[in-house]
C-alpha cells in the first residue's frame, strides 16, 4: 500500500483514474498478485502467496467489471500513460473492497487518485460514508486510510486462511 503523496513528489503528469473496462480485467489480476505478494509476504502462507495466479484473479473479478450487480458497484483503475497500475472497488454501502497499488508504481499518487474518486463516486450517489478493512499488521495500509481520514470505529473480524492460520482486520471509517 502507498503512503499519500508528499507535496507531489514523484507524481507522474499522465496519471489518471476511469472505470474499469473489459480490456482492463488481466491488469488488474495482474496488479492485485504483485500488491499482495509485496505487502502480505508477511501476513500470508507462503503457499498462500505462490498460488496466487494474476489470470484467476482477473477471471474473479471479471463480473464486477463487466457485470457488477448494480449501477453502484463500481471499479476504478489508476492509469499511468495507458498502463494500468492500481484499482479500487466500491460497493453502495460505501465500502471499499479492494485499493491496491501495483509496487512497481507505489508513491505516486495513484492510491490517492483512486480513493478520491471512489469517495467522489460515493457523494454522487448519496452515500454518508466510506469505509475499508485492513488487517491489524498491515501498517502501510493503515497509516494511508487514517491519513486520508478514516479512522477506527472498533469493528474487528478474524478472517481463516487457506491452508491455516488467521488473518485479524480492523474496520476504518469516515463520513462524507
Amino acid at each position: 500500500m502507498e503512503t499519500p503523496d508528499v507535496l507531489g513528489a514523484g507524481t507522474a503528469a499522465d496519471a489518471s483514474v476511469r472505470p474499469a473496462t473489459a480490456g482492463d480485467v488481466p491488469a488488474i489480476g495482474a496488479v492485485q498478485a504483485r500488491a499482495w505478494k509485496a505487502a502480505y509476504a508477511d501476513l500470508l502462507p507462503p503457499q498462500v502467496l505462490q498460488a496466487l495466479d494474476p489470470r484467476e484473479l482477473a477471471e474473479a473479478w471479471r463480473a464486477a467489471v463487466t457485470a457488477p450487480p448494480s449501477p453502484r458497484h463500481r471499479v476504478m483503475v489508476a492509469a499511468a500513460g495507458p498502463t494500468v497500475v492500481g484499482f479500487a472497488a466500491v460497493e453502495p454501502d460505501g465500502e471499499v473492497v479492494a485499493l491496491l497499488v501495483d509496487p512497481l508504481h507505489q508513491r505516486r499518487g495513484h492510491g490517492s487518485r483512486l480513493l478520491n474518486a471512489v469517495v467522489d463516486l460515493l457523494r454522487e450517489d448519496g452515500a454518508d460514508r466510506v469505509a475499508a478493512w485492513a488487517p491489524e499488521q498491515d501498517r502501510a495500509r493503515i497509516d494511508f486510510l487514517t491519513s486520508a481520514g478514516l479512522g477506527p470505529d472498533g469493528g474487528r473480524r478474524t478472517l481463516e486462511l487457506p491452508g491455516g492460520g488467521t488473518l485479524t482486520e480492523t474496520h476504518l471509517v469516515a463520513g462524507l
